[in-house]
């Protein structure tokens, strides 16, 4: 099958849209859908100036996600002077897996010439995900463990960093699957939060002093054209999935969502949209309505809602094994 736009053999159809395109125009088209959510997001503030550059921090994991998200921000904001930007990486200690994706943001933030830090649980937390894995106390999945870590770590450095936004690799099939979770488990005020984190415009949010501004601008992009984007570039990313990834539900939420897609193109896309228009007016209704004020951890200072943070009580059940 031909490429649309070309003569060129197309190396992808998108169902949703009935698109054939070969490996230069899936590119285009992923690098000009990205651009426009940038922009729609209001990513780069009116404010920001050569002489008082926005800093960004984007999470680099190493995974096809985050390191196209890396690529295209440089290439659109690599010479931009009101943009300054820089890759943090965090090392969960997972064995045959971590080490390799490591070596990928080592080799693209070389390549793009990007600063790159790295932190470890090791280091932060003195334990290990394979360990965590292994002895599991609270009966959890990995995933439940790593993503307080995980979030936690890219917090406190984002702001260390002094980050005015921290973006992630997040993409369309993700953002769909916590869309789809969000709405059967009935949790309204999550949904609003969900639109003031990560999903409203710069312009719309009724952002939080206490947390670094968030933005996913893959979120548009279906997981198999980022793959495919990876690969026509030929970018150091590391394909493979994490060995301890087995959260249970969210998978059935993804099988789900391939089946909806498969019979009825254009399913992520649709919840997408309907998401986030509710979502905003989630946001509109709850703002100011029970809102509790934050304390510091008693053990690490970081903000919480209670007087020890979720991090903080899992690392405590670890220790105590």
């Amino acid at each position: 099958m031909e490429c649309d736009k070309c003569d060129k053999e197309a190396v992808m159809h998108a169902s949703y849209s009935g698109a054939h395109l070969c490996g230069t125009h899936l590119c285009l088209s992923v690098d000009k859908r990205v651009r426009r959510r940038i922009r729609e997001d209001a990513l780069l503030s009116s404010e920001s100036t050569p002489e008082d550059p926005e800093k960004w921090v984007i999470g680099l994991s190493g995974g096809k996600d985050s390191v196209v998200l890396t690529h295209i921000l440089d290439e659109t904001f690599g010479h931009d002077p009101r943009v300054e930007m820089m890759a943090l990486t965090i090392h969960e200690g997972i064995e045959g897996y971590r080490d390799e994706s490591v070596d990928a943001c080592v080799e693209l933030s070389d390549d793009l010439d990007m600063r790159h830090e790295m932190v470890t649980y090791e280091e932060e937390f003195d334990i290990r995900m394979d360990d965590v894995v292994e002895d599991d106390p609270e009966n959890m999945a990995a995933c439940a463990y790593c993503g307080v870590f995980r979030r936690d770590l890219l917090e406190q450095y984002a702001d260390e960093f002094g980050a005015d936004k921290l973006l992630t690799g997040h993409n369309l099939d993700d953002e769909a699957q916590t869309a789809l979770m969000n709405i059967l488990e009935g949790d309204v005020k999550q949904i609003a939060k969900h639109f003031d984190a990560s999903l409203g415009s710069f312009e719309d949010r009724n952002e939080q002093d206490d947390f670094i501004p968030r933005a996913k601008p893959l979120r548009d992009i279906p997981e198999k054209e980022v793959a495919l984007y990876a690969h026509v570039k030929d970018l150091p990313a590391h394909i493979t999935e994490c060995p301890h990834s087995s959260e249970a539900y969210r998978g059935e939420i993804q099988e789900l969502l391939w089946d909806l897609e498969e019979n009825h193109p254009g399913t992520r896309h649709s919840i997408m949209s309907g998401y986030e228009e509710l979502a905003e007016l989630t946001a509109d209704r709850y703002r100011g309505s029970e809102q509790s004020e934050l304390n510091e951890c008693e053990q690490c200072g970081s903000k919480t809602g209670s007087s020890v943070c979720r991090k903080c009580r899992l690392i405590e059940s670890i220790n105590a094994v």
